[in-house]
């Protein structure tokens, strides 16, 4: 897809050990960049860096985007060309239990990264990865353009609206005039195999299913943009080049969503996910009372899709066959690395 570009490129990756950075860390050894990676361990177990071996395709350089020394050495040491920032407190509910670390991690670790940038002049482009929830969500049924205010009515949602707004200060402050340039990115809900975090969905989905229970659903008028986790990565990765290509031009906040027909209530993903799942689906209502979360979310993509050239390259139905084909796949004790990199590979070549 990107010409050989990565081959041979030194890339600084947070949050290797998540979800979407080991599916990012594998896809960048398999086009031969040299990948250090700054990550706490995994935070669940199983996890896909576990499964699918994802420790062997990096060097691994530390650890805690929370420490400023730590981080700040990392990046002077491996001297990277490019920066790609996932490392996140990443999920809604665990935020209203500890908001503290969530800021703590989410904002002041985006500062502490980029603060650790400034200070070297080997780094020539900086993707921040923060969420589509980092908009000030409003209800309205149109997608969120890159120029929308932040915001965020929970600690998870407000902190990345946060880290926005520190990314935008630094691009003014330090990075505007210089030689690196920056930029951050805003996905939709992003699902895939090697997802075993609490309180997600299709996560939530495989365990229930797996044990023949029913999943227990929260919310299921709820209206997510739903994508397959190598659709918003390869915008990041795209992005990332024409950073070190044109500079600054293609800085600032860039949406990496799905086409319309993939916004989809939580319940139609469940009765969806079920058929394909096969006969022991089955679901049941949540009648506990929950912290707030937005009802309606969708992202307005026109900037990538006009000035990157980027677009969605499978749909909804594609990206829910995927994803249960490797938790099936994974079930019956597949090898979960060459699983993951074949379908990075069937990515490719749509």
């Amino acid at each position: 897809m990107f010409d050989g570009f990565f081959n041979g490129k030194k890339i600084f990756l947070t949050g290797d050990t998540g979800f979407k950075g080991g599916w990012l860390a594998l896809w960048l050894k398999k086009m031969g960049a040299q990948v250090g990676a700054f990550a706490l361990p995994p935070h669940t177990s199983p996890s896909l860096y576990q499964l699918a071996d994802v420790g062997s395709a990096v060097t691994r350089l530390g650890g805690d985007i929370r420490n400023r020394e730590e981080i700040t050495s990392a990046i002077a040491g491996f001297a990277p060309d490019i920066v790609i920032h996932m490392a996140a407190q990443a999920l809604v509910r665990p935020s209203y239990k500890a908001p503290l670390e969530t800021f703590d991690t989410n904002v002041m670790g985006t500062a502490n990264l980029l603060d650790a940038v400034r200070k070297t002049d080997k780094v020539k482009a900086v993707v921040i990865v923060t969420s589509d929830k980092c908009y000030e969500n409003r209800e309205w049924v149109w997608g969120y353009r890159e120029n929308d205010p932040m915001g965020g009515h929970d600690p998870y949602s407000a902190s990345k609206g946060c880290a926005e707004l520190v990314t935008a200060s630094f691009i003014r402050s330090y990075f505007k005039n210089s030689g690196t340039a920056v930029a951050s990115v805003r996905a939709g809900n992003v699902i895939g195999g090697g997802d075993f975090a609490e309180d997600r969905l299709i996560p939530d989905m495989v365990r229930s299913f797996t044990r023949g229970e029913p999943v227990c659903i929260r919310s299921p008028q709820a209206t997510r943009p739903w994508q397959h986790v190598l659709e918003p990565l390869s915008g990041y990765l795209l992005l990332a080049r024409r950073l070190l290509e044109k500079g600054q031009d293609f800085g600032g906040g860039w949406n990496f969503g799905p086409a319309d027909e993939s916004t989809r209530t939580v319940g139609e993903v469940v009765t969806t996910f079920g058929e394909k799942w096969g006969e022991e689906a089955s679901s049941r209502p949540d009648t506990h009372t929950h912290p707030h979360e937005p009802t309606l979310l969708r992202l307005d993509c026109s900037k990538a899709n006009l000035l990157l050239d980027w677009k969605p390259k499978s749909d909804f139905s594609t990206a829910l066959d995927w994803t249960i084909a490797w938790y099936k796949a994974w079930s019956t004790g597949a090898d979960c690395a060459a699983l993951t990199l074949n379908q990075i590979e069937a990515f490719e070549n749509l």
